[in-house]
């Protein structure tokens, strides 16, 4: 066998149905609530932001919603993405286990973002809908919201955390190349950053910042909605391609993955290629262990609480129950700027609040070394995002060298680095260090989640 399989799914093969955990899920995911009455949200309390059909997939409980034909044409223009082998990492490891990847960096923006970009685009031209607001950390999403907008005659204007603005200059340009509009977070334009300034001029921002920011713009324009590139069930839904792609390129390869690893920030690129190995191990007694990996300086999972919260600091979106690290947390600024959120997704929470994934957390240093090992070996540079799901990969793989064990580890390579190489640079030079969170901050934050009585 050849140091480099790919298996490429036939096109006619691609999945034409997104698929919804919640139909399937053993205990019912809690509703969203109204911040103002508390009350369990319905459909016309979300329509000031979101198009209806995204309402729809928000809040439906039907197990597979067939995916548009127009959003299937532009899907075509990547996918089926191929699941990899990496024979090259296993020599490199010395280990027994068997690695493979689903590879979401082929999509035009550079990762698996477009998943959910384009089918919102979609639904929020039919409808109508001339502009969109959002937010982005890294500028993996906005850069994705803004291809899609292309395509679809869309305005797009996004708040990028400071941050990230600052440190990633390419992702931007590649925003504005796709005609966005790209805005440092906080910024003077909404009341929401101009709050947040006064309080701190230096403010580095944060992505419930940069929501707060954009929510803002969506409810106070007749002609634009909102679109958010992770959490909500919708987002996890549209995910959903990578993994039902993923087991047949599996089946393919004639193998069926004991453990599956994906980097977790707001949940959507865990949920795309999880979810449906989660649904057979819930349905059909599967074994697979499930693993998120989430940057040890933005815990939400190992260390957050399991609460409902706010998912962004100006307060202005519906409380979703989640593990959160509270809507004030400011998280240092390290480089996996996509990851730097204080909540996870409702449905990966729930997940894990049922035992149906394991969390685990990594410095940021440890998993740049993962990434370049696996460059090394592989050809690929990863995002500092997905550098997680590597060393959370390589880990396993590491455990079954010394266990003597033959498993087969699945992950998500849900990006590449090409944009992210000042990260790199900064990590050769031995200026790229771990940045610990606030404890004291992070104590204050969960002190202030919402009191439902």
């Amino acid at each position: 066998m050849t140091d480099s399989v790919k298996f490429f799914l036939p096109e006619e093969k691609m999945p034409k149905a997104w698929y919804n955990l919640a139909a399937d899920l053993p205990v019912p995911l809690p509703p969203p609530l109204h911040p103002a009455t508390g009350q369990p949200l319905g459909p016309d309390d979300l329509a000031p932001i979101f198009p209806q059909a995204v309402i729809a997939q928000e809040m439906t409980s039907e197990r597979w919603v067939d995916i548009p034909e127009p959003v299937l044409d532009v899907y075509r223009l990547w996918r089926p993405a191929p699941l990899i082998r990496a024979k090259r990492l296993e020599k490199a490891l010395g280990t027994p286990a068997k690695i493979f990847f689903k590879y979401e960096g082929v999509s035009p923006a550079g990762s698996h973002k477009p998943n959910t970009a384009v089918p919102q685009a979609f639904y929020n031209q039919q409808e109508g809908v001339k502009r969109l607001s959002t937010e982005t950390g890294a500028g993996q999403w906005g850069s994705s919201l803004a291809f899609a907008g292309s395509l679809f005659g869309i305005e797009v204007e996004v708040f990028m955390v400071k941050i990230s603005y600052n440190q990633k200059p390419y992702r931007r340009a590649l925003m504005e190349t796709y005609g966005a509009r790209c805005i440092a977070s906080p910024s003077t334009l909404t009341n929401s950053g101009r709050a947040i300034l006064e309080k701190d001029p230096n403010s580095n921002g944060s992505l419930g910042i940069a929501i707060s920011e954009a929510v803002e713009v969506a409810a106070t324009r007749d002609d634009t909605k909102y679109a958010l590139g992770s959490v909500l069930n919708h987002v996890c839904l549209h995910q959903t391609i990578i993994g039902e792609e993923a087991m047949m390129q599996m089946e393919m390869a004639d193998a069926a993955p004991d453990v599956v690893v994906a980097c977790t920030g707001g949940g959507s690129n865990f949920a795309g290629l999880a979810f449906p190995y989660i649904r057979e191990n819930i349905k059909n007694g599967g074994k697979t262990r499930i693993v998120a990996v989430e940057p040890a300086s933005c815990p939400t999972l190992t260390k957050g609480q399991y609460a409902y919260d706010f998912g962004d600091t100006g307060h202005l979106t519906p409380l979703v129950k989640m593990h959160t690290l509270g809507s004030t947390f400011m998280p240092p600024g390290s480089h996996a700027g996509g990851l730097r959120y204080h909540g996870m997704a409702p449905m990966v929470s729930h997940v894990k609040e049922l035992g149906l994934c394991e969390a685990r957390a990594f410095a940021q240093t440890e998993c740049f070394a993962a990434a370049i090992t696996f460059a090394r070996a592989e050809g690929i540079v990863p995002a500092p995002e997905s550098s997680h799901a590597i060393k959370g990969a390589i880990e396993e793989a590491l455990r079954c060298k010394a266990e003597g064990k033959a498993e087969t580890i699945l992950f998500n390579l849900s990006g590449h680095g090409h944009f992210d190489m000042q990260a790199y640079t900064d990590y050769f030079a031995g200026n790229l260090k771990d940045l610990p969170y606030d404890e004291a901050a992070l104590e204050t934050a969960l002190s202030e989640l919402p009191n439902l009585g």
